[in-house]
């Protein structure tokens, strides 16, 4: 299929929980802030036009945190996306804070959590927030702590869905004796398989798995595997990173951020690439 047709739909289609599905390739809007994902992005309006350009091109789940920026990414997407059309699907994050550029900490406290799901539904411009989804288990605190206010806001409406991020096996078995998870978030890539374990849990049980760094880690280690697919489809490296992972699973939907719309255009059209069965084999073979 040609990579002309700029169109998310062609990644077919996902569920997350009972009532709501996407089209298969989402946009993660991380790098719409500044660098080190702290502060204000170079280019705001650029920013701006990204997220339109990715509603455009048929994407229908946006993924923020609260920490990107702080609070840069979620309110580009309310300035530049309100009034939202009903298909589109926004996910955020809570449960790590910022201590600078580049500065990551978690913090899993009820009150926190509750604090910024209040920040976000204003950010967002939104009465309930679509899915959202703890964002790194804090050690200090009890998972069931961290979920059982996520789980609490769901019943005040506050929150429609849950989902969580960067979890082991044994934390997302806790996670589910809480509350249903309609969504695990973890790294994961051609060159980086190392949550194979949670993903088979996705798979077998319907939870959709979004991969963070789906064109990061490893990735280098692949590259000539990777540029002769490449040169067979007509298509670049990371298109053919991002069609990999389409193929490896139907419960992976991939959300590759950027904060450039002509690489958001690239990245999108990664979902017309159809990879033969030997070119996955071929590329999910060991380097």
């Amino acid at each position: 299929m040609s990579l002309v047709q700029l169109e998310a739909g062609l990644a077919g289609r996902i569920e997350l929980g009972r009532e709501r599905s996407v089209n298969r390739l989402g946009f993660g809007a991380m790098r719409i802030t500044g660098p080190g994902i702290w502060g204000e992005p170079d280019d705001p309006d650029e920013a701006r036009r990204v997220l339109r350009r990715a509603l455009e091109l048929g994407v229908e789940l946006i993924d923020t945190a609260h920490a990107y920026g702080p609070e840069v990414s979620e309110r580009l997407i309310g300035e530049a996306l309100y009034p939202y059309p009903d298909e589109l699907l926004i996910a955020t994050k809570s449960g790590l804070q910022r201590s600078g550029p580049n500065g990551w900490f978690p913090d899993g406290r009820p009150e926190t959590i509750r604090s910024d799901c209040e920040r976000s539904l204003t950010l967002l411009r939104r009465e309930r927030i679509d899915l959202l989804q703890l964002h790194r288990v804090d050690p200090r605190v009890p998972i069931e702590e961290s979920l059982g206010v996520v789980a609490a806001l769901r019943v005040e409406g506050k929150v429609d869905m849950i989902g969580v991020s960067n979890v082991s096996v044994e934390q997302l078995e806790r996670a589910r004796a809480i509350t249903e998870i309609v969504s695990v978030q973890n790294r994961y890539s051609l060159g980086d398989r190392e949550s194979e374990d949670v993903l088979a849990i996705c798979e077998r049980d319907g939870i959709a798995f979004l991969p963070w760094r789906p064109l990061g880690t490893g990735l280098l280690t692949r590259a000539s595997e990777l540029d002769e697919v490449a040169a067979a489809h007509g298509a670049t490296a990371a298109q053919v990173a991002i069609a990999w992972l389409l193929h490896r699973s139907p419960a992976i939907l991939p959300i590759p951020g950027t904060s450039s719309v002509a690489h958001l255009e690239e990245n999108v059209a990664a979902a017309g690439l159809e990879l033969t069965d030997a070119e996955f084999e071929q590329l999910a073979d060991e380097p």
